[in-house]
C-alpha cells in the first residue's frame, strides 16, 4: 500500500504558508475589538446618603428589609473599609469626591463654606451671583452654579465621549449636594425650601422643562402637611438607641416622636416647607422628583444609545444626625425608613429599565460623630471646641508676642488666616508667626494637630494618616495658613446640644460603599480598604470614558467581571 502522507516538502511549504496567512490575519485584527454598547449599562444610578456613617449600616443591618440596603449588600460589592480620605469631612467636600475621583487640593472645594483669601468675606462653595434659582426666591449665597469645582466629573467624561447626547441629571435635598454631582455639564435640581418645589438654575436652563412644569404644579409636597413622622418598628427594635433626653428639647422644638410637619402661620408656607427637611419626607419627595427625571429625560432609554447618569442625594440623614446623633431613636428610624425607600425605587428601577441594565452606587459624603454626651457616657474625652473663643484667645497671645492686634484676621475652622501684609509690614518673618500660632494652639484643649502654610508648600508634614488627610484637604489658592484638627470625639461647636462631623478621624471618613450591577460587578463584602475617590475611575472604566482630570483613585478591579 502506498504511504499516502504529504510529502515532507510540500507539507512544510503548507505550514509555512499558513503561519504567514495567520500572522497576516492577527495583525490585521484590534487586539482589543471595540465592545458593543450593549454592554454598557443603560443607566448610571449614583446615590449619596448624607451623613451614613458605615457603622450605621452595620449595626441596624438586621432590620433592613429586602429589597433597599440589604439587596444591595447581597447582589452588589460592599466595602466596609471605604473612607471619604480627606481631612474636612463636609457635605460639599464630600459630594465633590464621588464623581471627581479627586481631593479637595485639586478639585477646590474646601468646605461647605470658606474664607476668600483676597476679600477675607464668607464665601458659599456653590454660590454664583450670575444665576439665579428658577421659579424661586434666590438669596445672595444660595447654591446656583459649579463655578468653583475645578475639575471634571464622571458625568463631564460621559457627556464629553458621547457628544453631548447621554444626559446627567442631579437631584438632591441640598444645592450642594445636586451642583456638585452635576459637575459642568450635568443638570442639577435642588429643594426650595421657600416653596417645597424642586428647581434648576440659570447656569443649566433658562427656564424648566414641561416635565418639572408638571411635577412642580401637582404640588407633592403639600401631602404631608398635618402628618407626622412616628417609628417604623416595634418599640423593642430601638432597645439598644440612646435616650431620647440626651438631647435636651429647645423651646418650640421636639426631642422624641412623633414629629408633626405643619406650620405656625397654619398655611402652606416656608415656615413648613423647612421643617420638611429635617425628616423622612424629604427623601421620600427626592426620589420621587428622580423618578420624574427618570420619565421626563427618558433617562436609560437614550435614542443614541448611549448611557446615562442620574444622580441622587438624599440630604435628611444629615439633618437627623446632627439634632439628635447617629446612636439617637430618630437616627435609627430614619435609616429604617430610608432603607424602605430604596427599595421601592430598586423595584420601580427594575420594572421601567430593567435592573440588569443599571449599575448602582451608593456611598454616602461623611460620617458622624457621636453627641458628646453620649460619647463621655461611654468614658470617651468628648467636647465642643468654641473656635471664637480659640480664635480670641490665640490673638491675644500673638498681641502679647510681637505687638500687633489681630494678626488673625479672619477664620472658618479648621482654616485660619493671617494679616501676611500686616507681619511682613511689621518686619516679622511669616514662617515664625506661624509657628508660634501653631505652637499655641497645639497647646490648647480640644486640639490635636496643626499645620501651617509653610509647612504644606514645603512638603514637611509628619507622614501620619492625619497629616495625609490634612495635605489632600489643603488646597492652596483658598485654604488657610493654618489648619486646625480637634483631639478624637471633639469638634468645632457652640451650641449645646447635637452633635456635627468635619474631621479626620475614622467616625467621620468611614461610610459605606456599595456598587450593584449584575452584568459588570461580582458580589461580596470586601474588606479591603477603599476610598470614595475610587468611584470616578472604576465607573469611568465599566462606561469606556476617560477618568475625570484630576481623579486619583483606583479602578476596583477586585469587584469587576
Amino acid at each position: 500500500m502506498k504511504n499516502r502522507s504529504t510529502p515532507l516538502p510540500l507539507l512544510r511549504t503548507l505550514v509555512l504558508a499558513c503561519c504567514l496567512t495567520g500572522a497576516g490575519a492577527h495583525a490585521a485584527t484590534p487586539a482589543a475589538p471595540p465592545v458593543a454598547a450593549s454592554a454598557q449599562p443603560k443607566l448610571v444610578v449614583v446615590l449619596v446618603v448624607d451623613g451614613l456613617p458605615n457603622e450605621q449600616v452595620q449595626r441596624y443591618r438586621e432590620q433592613f428589609g429586602q429589597g433597599g440596603l440589604r439587596r444591595l449588600m447581597d447582589q452588589g460589592a460592599y466595602y466596609s473599609n471605604a473612607h471619604q480620605a480627606h481631612g474636612v469631612t463636609v457635605t460639599a467636600v464630600g459630594h465633590s469626591a464621588v464623581l471627581t475621583g479627586a481631593y479637595p487640593y485639586q478639585h477646590g472645594i474646601i468646605g461647605n463654606n470658606w474664607i476668600d483669601p483676597v476679600t477675607k468675606q464668607s464665601i458659599y462653595c456653590t454660590e454664583d451671583h450670575d444665576y439665579h434659582y428658577i421659579g424661586a426666591p434666590t438669596k445672595a449665597d444660595d447654591g446656583t452654579s459649579p463655578a468653583r469645582l475645578h475639575v471634571s466629573t464622571v458625568g463631564d467624561e460621559l457627556r464629553y465621549a458621547t457628544g453631548n447626547r447621554a444626559k446627567v441629571v442631579a437631584v438632591s435635598g441640598k444645592d450642594r449636594g445636586a451642583i456638585l454631582l452635576a459637575g459642568k455639564t450635568g443638570t442639577a435640581y435642588m429643594y426650595m425650601e421657600s416653596t417645597g418645589d424642586f428647581a434648576s438654575s440659570t447656569y443649566y436652563m433658562r427656564n424648566h422643562p414641561a416635565w418639572v412644569q408638571r411635577y412642580d404644579a401637582g404640588k407633592p409636597q403639600n401631602r404631608y402637611y398635618g402628618k407626622s413622622w412616628t417609628p417604623l418598628l416595634a418599640d423593642a427594635a430601638y432597645a439598644g438607641d440612646a435616650a431620647d433626653s440626651l438631647t435636651p428639647s429647645k423651646p418650640g422644638v421636639r426631642n422624641t416622636f412623633p414629629f408633626a410637619y405643619y406650620s405656625e402661620s397654619g398655611e402652606l408656607d416656608g415656615n413648613y416647607y423647612k421643617r420638611l427637611k429635617s425628616g423622612p419626607f424629604l427623601d421620600e419627595l427626592t426620589l420621587d422628583f428622580a423618578r420624574a427625571a427618570i420619565e421626563g429625560e427618558q433617562l436609560g432609554a437614550n435614542p443614541a444609545g448611549v448611557p446615562d447618569l442620574l444622580a441622587v442625594s438624599l440630604s435628611a440623614h444629615d439633618y437627623v444626625n446632627h439634632a439628635f446623633g447617629p446612636e439617637s431613636k430618630m437616627s435609627h428610624d430614619h435609616l429604617q425608613r430610608l432603607d424602605r425607600m430604596l427599595a421601592g425605587f430598586f423595584g420601580y428601577l427594575d420594572q421601567r429599565i430593567g435592573l440588569d441594565n443599571v449599575l448602582v452606587v451608593l456611598t454616602a459624603d461623611h460620617g458622624f460623630a457621636n453627641v458628646p454626651e453620649f460619647a463621655q457616657g461611654q468614658h470617651l474625652d468628648a467636647q465642643r471646641l468654641d473656635g471664637d473663643k480659640l480664635i480670641a484667645a490665640l490673638n491675644q497671645h500673638l498681641e502679647s508676642k510681637y505687638g500687633q492686634a489681630k494678626l488673625v484676621n479672619a477664620w472658618s475652622l479648621p482654616n485660619v488666616h493671617l494679616d501676611y501684609m500686616l507681619i511682613d509690614k511689621s518686619g516679622l518673618r511669616r514662617e515664625d508667626v506661624e509657628n508660634t500660632a501653631a505652637r499655641y494652639l497645639e497647646q490648647q484643649a480640644g486640639v490635636a494637630d496643626v499645620y501651617t502654610r509653610t509647612q504644606f508648600e514645603h512638603g514637611a508634614v509628619a507622614g501620619t494618616r492625619i497629616a495625609t488627610l490634612m495635605r489632600r484637604a489643603w488646597n492652596r489658592e483658598a485654604s488657610g495658613d493654618l489648619m486646625v484638627v480637634t483631639r478624637p470625639y471633639w469638634y468645632f461647636g457652640t451650641g449645646t446640644t447635637g452633635t456635627s462631623h468635619g474631621s479626620p478621624y475614622a467616625y467621620d471618613t468611614n461610610v459605606p460603599l456599595m456598587i450593584m450591577g449584575k452584568r459588570w460587578i461580582k458580589p461580596g463584602y470586601y474588606g479591603q480598604y477603599a476610598e470614595v475617590v475610587d468611584l470616578a475611575p472604576t465607573l469611568a472604566n465599566l462606561l469606556h470614558v476617560r477618568p475625570p482630570a484630576a481623579a486619583e483613585g483606583r479602578v476596583l478591579t477586585e469587584t469587576l467581571r
